[in-house]
């Protein structure tokens, strides 16, 4: 590619910019890169495919909780999704669809995992390992996503255990589970997809539920041939469909992030939910959480409930303690034997494993730099890590909408900080100021106060090991949007080569400083 230098005669690869991941962050910031022009770029893949998410997680019955026409690129539309909540193996064929109709493929490095990301000061650029080779880049964009590495849990006995064990996310297809008795470790959304599509070929189903979540009904079907034909030749109908179901969530909004005490009336729907399918009050009440709506994340199936109700299924409602050869004991004494156990218990969210491999300009990893939470502007740029960008990352999660409009706005972010690196011209660095970021975690935190998810009285995956929420955005998707419009150069150091401008190197408390290296010109 134009402007590239080849790792061959002692000259490494050099490149403009280097996206991590090729699910809907790192797809998407190609995409958008191309459009503003620049093309010499690379998405770095540590698997043999696109996909991200929806590559890795091919479990029976997996499926979005998001309206399909909602959970898709504004700039890739697509008129022929099969119903309103695509299932996996569609949702993976857009994103092959968007690769190949943007021309993306000739970037991607496929099985080309990114063992590490250190940070050059004099050169001011990033140096890259991969497990295919390395290079270097100007810029990062870090697209890895928080579901992409998942959490097992430290069970005593797991590694004694002769069956089978594998996670939702690492599904494996070679294991008959038919006529086994398994094991279902966890209850939040893979697991409520999952039991109901194994639940008719197992001999033995067992849930190990530790908390009960708010489940609300589905409303599924087919999306119509002449639904799809009509989006298809008239866009505006297409647009309308993805404009109201933005606005309704949007209306949604204010509940969870300001007024808690409003969602009863949804905690009501959920309930008559159960009732018509859980008849035995002692079972109703077991499945019944204690804690607000939305403190949770809140999941959606009409076959759910079903499933638990069946005779071969068994609720036990503690988690797993510990195991001692095929029997499997909860924390309140309940043994069950078991030929497999499959892991629904989530991913490293709060703890992202990326962090550990980036080392910034401080010489310390984002995970040293994150280990009292997660802190970004505007949840992309960390201090102390310059040109080096994160789509989806800290409290820029949601609760109840498309995590591609928030993908979208990071996006445009990222395309606003590459026009400004243009502007000022020449070899050029911007990072976070450490005061910028700070303020704004503190005004982030400050409204996440009073939302659901610190409020609620639940202990879920949005809250970090101190018990703060650094994954949810406590707002709108619009007003993210109108946060992340563009980038104010007053939030950012601005770098450049030492000796090559005139310049003072800025100092911190600790005596150290982006500019230790480089001079900080603005």
């Amino acid at each position: 590619m134009a402007g590239r230098e080849h790792e061959r005669e002692g000259v490494r690869e050099h490149v403009r910019v280097a996206v991590i991941g090729s699910g809907f962050g790192g797809l998407g910031a190609a995409v958008r890169l191309r459009r503003q022009g620049i093309t010499d770029f690379v998405v770095l893949e540590r698997a043999d495919a696109v996909g991200g998410t929806w590559r890795d997680n091919s479990y029976p019955g997996c499926a979005c909780d998001v309206p399909s026409h909602l959970y898709s690129f504004s700039f890739a539309p697509n008129p022929e999704w099969p119903r309103n909540f695509s299932g996996q193996a569609h949702i993976r064929a857009y994103l092959e669809r968007v690769t190949d109709t943007f021309g993306l493929r000739p970037h991607i490095r496929f099985n080309s995992e990114v063992r590490s990301l250190r940070w050059d000061g004099d050169e001011l650029r990033w140096e890259v390992a991969t497990a295919s080779g390395t290079l270097t880049a100007d810029v990062v964009v870090s697209a890895t996503g928080p579901l992409s590495d998942p959490k097992l849990p430290d069970v005593p006995g797991l590694d004694t255990f002769p069956g089978k064990v594998f996670h939702s996310a690492r599904w494996d297809h070679d294991y008959d589970l038919r006529g086994k008795r398994v094991a279902m470790v966890g209850t939040g959304a893979s697991a409520i997809q999952i039991v109901p599509a194994i639940q008719p070929d197992v001999d033995r189903l067992t849930v190990f539920q530790r908390t009960p979540p708010w489940v609300m009904p589905r409303a599924d079907r087919k999306i119509t041939g002449l639904e799809r034909r009509l989006h298809a030749k008239i866009p505006a109908t297409r647009a309308l469909r993805r404009q109201l179901l933005w606005g309704i969530r949007e209306l949604q909004v204010s509940a969870f992030t300001k007024r808690p005490n409003e969602l009863g009336l949804i905690e009501a729907v959920a309930k008559t939910h159960m009732r018509k399918v859980i008849k035995d009050p002692a079972m109703r009440a077991r499945l019944t959480p204690d804690y607000r709506i939305g403190c949770k994340r809140i999941l959606l199936s009409n076959s759910w409930y079903p499933a638990l109700a069946k005779p071969n299924v068994d609720l036990v409602s503690s988690g797993l303690k510990e195991i001692r050869g095929n029997t499997l004991v909860a924390s309140d004494g309940t043994e069950t034997e078991a030929d497999a156990i499959i892991f629904g218990t989530g991913f490293h969210v709060t703890d992202m494993p990326i962090a550990q491999r980036v080392t910034g300009a401080y010489g310390t990893t984002l995970a040293e730099e994150w280990k009292d939470g997660m802190e970004a502007l505007r949840g992309t740029s960390a201090a102390g890590f310059p040109n080096f960008l994160t789509i989806i990352g800290p409290n820029t999660g949601l609760g109840n909408s498309s995590m591609i409009l928030m993908i979208e706005s990071q996006l445009n972010y990222m395309v606003d900080f590459m026009r400004q690196l243009d502007i000022l011209g020449g070899r050029i660095a911007l990072s976070a100021r450490p005061s910028a970021v700070a303020e704004w975690t503190r005004t982030i935190q400050r409204r996440m106060e009073r939302t659901v998810w610190n409020t609620g009285g639940c202990d879920s995956w949005y809250l970090d090991a101190n018990g703060r929420n650094t994954t949810a955005w406590p707002g709108t998707t619009s007003e993210f949007r109108r946060v992340t419009r563009q980038v104010d150069l007053a939030e950012y150091e601005v770098l450049r080569p030492p000796g090559r401008t005139a310049g003072k190197t800025a100092g911190t408390a600790a005596g150290q400083s982006v500019g230790e290296r480089a001079e900080v010109v603005a």
